[in-house]
């Protein structure tokens, strides 16, 4: 006998199927909609751009919303518990890392960075690339300008990737004018992500990877990843290259170090063969849940915006707590002061290690210089150079990943445990060797209580750097720009 519906079973499956088809209704009607702003805004440019256009103003009248969000990284106000888009003077903060550094250009001077706005403009000012006078004068290769101006990618394909690495810094001061926007990350004629910057795309060849296929949400990530990786400037071409042959994480990358005896310097202090970590964001964040979860650098670093019916990513790239209603509470329906605690949370108990791990490593460098100084071998420092460069570079790995203590907590306190550890096998390994010269006292400590103190203790002369570096600011920088305008690098 055929089962008929009850009356109320009849109009609650009409009711569910008008509400599935009003669904469906809606969401067909937002994505006609949403292409039809798309194409408006492709019909309706007002400039039309091909080629590499670096001048981020040139965006300005078709794409206005991106390009006033983006005008707000010059924006300096936000300050957080640890950090915020200010210019911080670490070193004055935390002088150990003056001992850390010693014999490297980070030494001098190293303040948190700011917004993408002032990514030109810092690099002019630091200490780090000197005070050049001549287009060949001063130390540094064209390769530093690599992550600081859509200029480069239009440098790379005027003078060749191979000739713009060996280029001399100050040779493309002219040249390299426009702080970080468009063109690195957008196709300009239709805005698609694009990968700008050849050390990325080299880095997936080798490990048998194409990065064409990656997923429009991979390239949210993935255009963040030209920049906010770890690195280093490869033999005498000094070509820009991403240490990902064996993996990504920080054994891995210390293995493909290991294998080509590299080092970016020799410590002054205690002779140690250091690898200066970059800033990993990318691959520490690839070990975090977010990461392995799949949300993507710009779900909370860009988050969307509508305004007036048009939805568009907020080029105003900053820490998410200053819009947490926007990053966090899309996926959590916590406050906002339980999140941003639950950060700040992460945050101190990492530097709590992290400031451990600093003064025991500044101490073991020092400690290591008297040991060198009271005539020990190379033979009977040979372990206690391994330690210190294994201790150092997960200490800078970690330290140097921003935003490493909340992309990916776990690891983050992993690496900088290591660290600690390598540290203290370290300092063991001292006392044993000076022990075996008759040394069995304390070694003695300098006062590096202040970065002046420690900058004098490892012999720099920063008053002359300083000297030196506001001169040319005041006269060779200048004609830079002089020269960048009446060029037409720049607009306005």
């Amino acid at each position: 006998m055929e089962k008929r519906l009850k009356s109320w079973q009849g109009w609650l499956l009409f009711l569910l199927t008008m509400g599935v088809v009003f669904v469906f209704g809606v969401l067909a009607a937002s994505i006609t909609e949403r292409r039809a702003e798309t194409a408006s805004i492709f019909n309706n440019r007002k400039t039309e751009i091909t080629g590499i256009e670096s001048r981020n103003e040139a965006f300005k009248d078709n794409y206005p919303r991106e390009y006033e969000t983006w005008r707000q990284t010059s924006d300096t106000s936000f300050q957080s518990l640890f950090n915020g888009n200010r210019a911080v003077d670490v070193l004055e903060a935390r002088p150990n890392m003056v001992i850390l550094w010693a014999g490297y250009a980070f030494a001098k001077d190293y303040l948190s960075p700011r917004g993408h706005f002032y990514a030109v403009d810092d690099i002019r000012a630091t200490l780090r690339t000197g005070a050049p006078t001549s287009p060949d004068d001063g130390p540094q290769f064209a390769n530093c300008w690599t992550c600081k101006s859509p200029d480069v990618p239009r440098m790379m394909q005027e003078l060749g990737v191979e000739t713009f690495y060996r280029t001399k810094w100050a040779a493309l001061g002219a040249e390299v004018v426009n702080p970080i926007g468009c063109a690195d990350c957008h196709e300009p004629t239709n805005m698609n992500l694009q990968i700008s910057r050849p050390a990325l795309i080299e880095a997936f060849e080798r490990r048998g990877l194409d990065i064409a296929r990656a997923t429009h949400q991979e390239m949210r990530s993935l255009v963040c990843a030209q920049c906010h990786v770890e690195y280093y400037f490869k033999g005498e071409s000094r070509q820009v290259t991403f240490p990902w042959d064996k993996g990504t994480t920080v054994e891995d990358m210390e293995r493909y170090y290991d294998s080509i005896g590299f080092a970016d310097y020799t410590h002054k202090l205690s002779k140690a063969p250091i690898i200066k970590a970059q800033h990993p964001g990318y691959e520490v964040a690839l070990t975090g849940i977010h990461g392995q979860r799949g949300v993507s650098c710009a779900d909370c670093h860009l988050p969307y915006i509508s305004e007036g019916g048009v939805k568009f990513s907020d080029h105003h790239i900053q820490s998410p707590l200053n819009a947490i209603d926007r990053t966090c509470q899309v996926c959590h329906r916590e406050s906002e002061a339980t999140l941003r605690n639950n950060v700040y949370e992460r945050q101190q108990k990492a530097n709590e290690m992290r400031n451990r791990v600093e003064t025991e490593l500044a101490t073991a460098h020092i400690e290591a210089k008297f040991a060198w100084d009271k005539g020990a071998t190379e033979a009977q420092m040979k372990n206690v150079l391994k330690l210190l460069r294994q201790a150092q570079w997960r200490w800078d790995f970690a330290v140097a990943s921003h935003g490493g203590s909340f992309h990916a907590p776990q690891e983050t306190q992993r690496i900088l445990g290591n660290s600690l550890d390598k540290t203290m096998q370290a300092r063991l390994a001292i006392s044993k060797v000076l022990a075996a010269m008759g040394h069995i006292d304390n070694v003695p400590m300098p006062d590096i209580s202040t970065k002046a103190k420690a900058q004098k203790y490892i012999g720099l002369d920063i008053p002359a750097e300083k000297a030196a570096k506001e001169k040319f600011l005041k006269t060779v920088a200048p004609e830079w720009l002089k020269k960048a305008r009446e060029n037409g690098r720049i607009i306005g």
